[in-house]
C-alpha cells in the first residue's frame, strides 16, 4: 500500500487568490458618495480603504475622499465621481476601467447611510479572512520546500499572521484631551511595579523616576571585562527574584549555566571561585539552601543560542508576553546578534537597535541591552567613557531612551584610591537628567552593591 504526499505548488497557490465581500464592498463605495462624512468617520475607528478588494469601488472611495476636500455639498454626485475616475484613468492610476457615469448613478442608488460602520466591518471581515487564506496557501508551499528552515520561517509566519488583522500602518492617533486625565493621575500617584521595575540601585531609582519603564531601550555600554554582564545580572535579580517581574534573558556570550552561576553568587554571596573549584563551606551552603526555593521560583527564563535573530527575538517575546506576562528583557550583547542582511556593518546594527525599540514600544516591555564600547576612552588621559563611545553609535544613541555607560576606575589602575568603587552613568535619558550613581564592586561575589550595603 503506497502513501502519497500531497505537494501544493504555485498553482494550487493562485487557487486560493483573495476574495473580499465584493456586496459590502459596493454598498459602502455608494454609502461613501451619499454620505462622505463617513469616510473621515471610519478612518478614525481604523478603517483601511485598501481592505476593499474591487478596485472599482476602493477608486470610488478615494475619490470621495479627494473630491471631499472641496465639495461642500452633504452628498457627492456621481457626475464628479465619474469625472474624476476618468482622469485617474487617463493618468494610469487605474489598472482597469473605471466604473461609467450610469454604472455610478445606479450604485448610488444602493447606499446606506447611516449604516457605513457595519459595512465597513463586514469589508475588513472578508478582507482578514481573504488574507488568512491567501497567508494559508502560501505557508503551505514554503513548508513544503525542501529548503525550509525553521528557525526564521516559523518566527516570519508569526509575524505576518500579526499582521493580518492589525497592519502596522494603522493610524492610533488620539486626542490630547483623552490622554490628559491620565497625566494628571500620574502627578499624584507614586509609580508601582505595575509601571515600573526596580534596578535594585536606590539612588538609580532615584534618578530613573523609579526604575525602567515599559516602552523603553535600554543601552548598558562598557569596555570587555569592565563587569557589563555582572551588572546587567544585578539588575535581572533585582527584578526577577526580589520583586517577582517576570524577566527573560538572552545571554550570547555567556552559557546559561554560567548565568545561573553568577545568579546565585550575587544573590547568596558565594565567592564565584570557590564554587568553580567546589570548595564552598558547609555555612555557606546553608545559607545558599536557605535562600534556593526562593531563587529557584523566580520568574525568570534564560536562552543561550547564540544565533539569535530579530525575527526569532520578536515571535519568542511575543510569546512570554501572552503566557509569561513578561515585563523586561535582557541581551547580552548588540554585537553579537544575528545582523540582518546590510549593506554595510553599521546598516546592520542600525536595522537591530531600531527593531529592538519597536519590540519595546510594541509590547510594552522594558529592553536592556548591552553593547561594547570602542576604544575612545582608553586613547584620552581620563578613561571616563562617554556615549559616542558605543561602537556604531550613532543609531544606537538615537533609538535608546536611557544609555548607561560603566567605569571603575581600578581596572585602568590598580592602586586608585577608589579601587572597588564603580560609576553607573546616566549618559543620556529621555525620560529625565542624566547623571552618575557611585557603587560597589564586588567581583568575587560577582555583583554590584549599593554603597550603603557595604
Amino acid at each position: 500500500m503506497s502513501t502519497e504526499i500531497d505537494v501544493w505548488g504555485p498553482d494550487d497557490a493562485a487557487a486560493l487568490a483573495p476574495t473580499g465581500n465584493t456586496e459590502a464592498e459596493r454598498i459602502l463605495a455608494a454609502t461613501a458618495m451619499a454620505d462622505p462624512s463617513c469616510v473621515d468617520t471610519l478612518a478614525a475607528t481604523g478603517f483601511d480603504p485598501a481592505d476593499i478588494g474591487d478596485e472599482r469601488y476602493r477608486m470610488v472611495w478615494y475619490a470621495v475622499e479627494d473630491l471631499a476636500t472641496t465639495l461642500a455639498a452633504t452628498a457627492i454626485r456621481w457626475q464628479a465621481v465619474a469625472h474624476k475616475l476618468a482622469v485617474w484613468h487617463a493618468e494610469g492610476r487605474m489598472a482597469g476601467r473605471p466604473l461609467t457615469e450610469h454604472e455610478l448613478g445606479e450604485l448610488y442608488m444602493a447606499a446606506h447611510p447611516g449604516a457605513h460602520q457595519y459595512w465597513a466591518t463586514e469589508v475588513t471581515r472578508a478582507a482578514i479572512a481573504a488574507r488568512g487564506r491567501a497567508l494559508s496557501a502560501s505557508w503551505h508551499v514554503r513548508f513544503n520546500n525542501p529548503a525550509f528552515d525553521p528557525d526564521t520561517e516559523v518566527a516570519a509566519l508569526q509575524t505576518e499572521v500579526d499582521n493580518l488583522a492589525r497592519p502596522a500602518s494603522q493610524s492610533q492617533m488620539v486626542d490630547l484631551g483623552d490622554l490628559l486625565p491620565a497625566v494628571l493621575e500620574r502627578a499624584v500617584t507614586p509609580p508601582t511595579l505595575e509601571d515600573r521595575v526596580p534596578t535594585g540601585f536606590m539612588d538609580l531609582d532615584v534618578l530613573l523616576n523609579g526604575g525602567w519603564a515599559g516602552g523603553q531601550m535600554v543601552v548598558i555600554g562598557a569596555r570587555p571585562a569592565m563587569g557589563k554582564s555582572t551588572l546587567a545580572a544585578c539588575f535581572a535579580r533585582a527584578a526577577a527574584i526580589t520583586n517577582r517581574i517576570p524577566t527573560a534573558i538572552w545571554s550570547l556570550e555567556m552559557s546559561s549555566h554560567d548565568f545561573a552561576v553568577t545568579m546565585l553568587c550575587g544573590e547568596v554571596k558565594i565567592a564565584v571561585h570557590h564554587l568553580k573549584r567546589g570548595e564552598v563551606d558547609t555555612g555557606v551552603l546553608a545559607r545558599a539552601a536557605s535562600k534556593l526555593p526562593q531563587i529557584a521560583d523566580a520568574p525568570m527564563k534564560i536562552d543561550d543560542n547564540a544565533q539569535l535573530t530579530l525575527p526569532g527575538l520578536r515571535a519568542a517575546i511575543r510569546n512570554l508576553v501572552r503566557t509569561f506576562g513578561l515585563k523586561v528583557v535582557f541581551i547580552d550583547y548588540l554585537q553579537l546578534m544575528q545582523a540582518p542582511p546590510a549593506e554595510s556593518r553599521q546598516v546592520a546594527v542600525s536595522m537591530i537597535s531600531r527593531t529592538l525599540k519597536l519590540i519595546a514600544k510594541e509590547f510594552g516591555i522594558t529592553v536592556i541591552v548591552l553593547a561594547q564600547l570602542n576604544r575612545g576612552n582608553e586613547q584620552r588621559s581620563d578613561k571616563t567613557p562617554m556615549v559616542s563611545d558605543l561602537r556604531e553609535s550613532g543609531s544606537i544613541e538615537q533609538d535608546a531612551d536611557i544609555v548607561i555607560l560603566l567605569h571603575r576606575e581600578d581596572a585602568y589602575e590598580r592602586e586608585s584610591a577608589r579601587a572597588g568603587e564603580a560609576d553607573i552613568i546616566v549618559g543620556k535619558h529621555r525620560g529625565g537628567a542624566p547623571g552618575t550613581v557611585t557603587v560597589a564592586f564586588q567581583g568575587h561575589y560577582a555583583r554590584f552593591v549599593d554603597m550603603a550595603a557595604t
